[in-house]
C-alpha cells in the first residue's frame, strides 16, 4: 500500500502546482486588461508611441497567460495519467482476489459464486475502460491550447474599436503613426489649394 500512498501524495502536489499556474494565468489576464486600458488612454491623447509600448506589454502578458494555461493543462494530463495508474494498482490487487475466488468456485463447482465473481471481474474492466477514456480526453485537452496570432497594430485597432476611437493602425498599408483628424483635414485643404494653384498656373 506504501507505493499507492506515495503516488497519491505526488498527485496531490501536482494538483496544487496546477492550481498555482492557473492563478498566475489569471494574474497575467488582469495585467493584460490594465495594459489595454493604457493603450486606450494613450490613443485618446494621440500618443501612438506610448500606445504601441502598452500594446506590446499586453501581448506579452497574453503570451505569458497562455503559457501558464498550457503548462497547467499538461500537468492536469499527467495527474490524470498518475491517477489512473494509482487506480490500476488498486484494481490489480482486487484482480488477484477475484482470480482466487474463481479458482475456489471452480474447485467446489459453485455456479452461483462463479457468476457473482465474473460480475465483479467484468466490472473491474468497465472501471479500467472509463479511466482510460478519461485519460485520453485529458491528454487531448492538453494540446488544444495554442498561442493566438497577435500583432501590435491589430491590438491597437481592437482597443480603438472597442472604445469607439478613431485610429488607423490595423491595416498593413497604414502609417506607423495615425494622423489626428484635424491634421488630416488640414493636409487635404493644403493639397487642394496646391492643385488649384497648379491649374491656375497652367491656365
Amino acid at each position: 500500500m506504501g507505493n499507492t500512498e506515495k503516488l497519491m501524495n505526488q498527485i496531490m502536489e501536482l494538483k496544487f502546482t496546477s492550481k498555482s499556474l492557473q492563478r498566475q494565468a489569471r494574474k497575467c489576464e488582469k495585467e493584460e486588461k490594465e495594459q489595454k486600458l493604457k493603450v486606450k488612454k494613450a490613443i485618446e491623447k494621440g500618443n501612438m508611441d506610448g500606445a504601441r509600448i502598452y500594446a506590446e506589454n499586453a501581448i506579452r502578458k497574453r503570451t505569458e497567460q497562455m503559457n501558464y494555461l498550457r503548462l497547467s493543462s499538461r500537468l492536469d494530463a499527467v495527474v490524470a495519467r498518475l491517477d489512473t495508474q494509482a487506480k490500476m494498482q488498486v484494481i490489480g490487487k482486487s484482480m488477484g482476489s477475484i482470480v482466487k475466488s474463481l479458482d475456489s468456485a471452480l474447485a467446489t463447482g459453485n455456479l452461483q459464486k462463479m457468476s457473482e465473481t465474473m460480475d465483479k471481474f467484468e466490472q473491474q474492466f468497465v472501471n479500467m475502460e472509463v479511466q482510460a477514456e478519461f485519460m485520453e480526453g485529458a491528454m487531448a485537452g492538453s494540446t488544444s491550447l495554442s498561442t493566438p496570432e497577435t500583432e501590435v497594430n491589430s491590438l491597437m485597432q481592437q482597443v480603438a474599436d472597442d472604445y469607439g476611437l478613431e485610429v488607423s493602425v490595423g491595416l498593413p498599408q497604414a502609417a506607423a503613426h495615425a494622423i489626428p483628424a484635424k491634421e488630416t483635414e488640414k493636409v487635404d485643404e493644403d493639397d487642394l489649394s496646391r492643385r488649384l494653384a497648379e491649374l491656375k498656373a497652367r491656365g
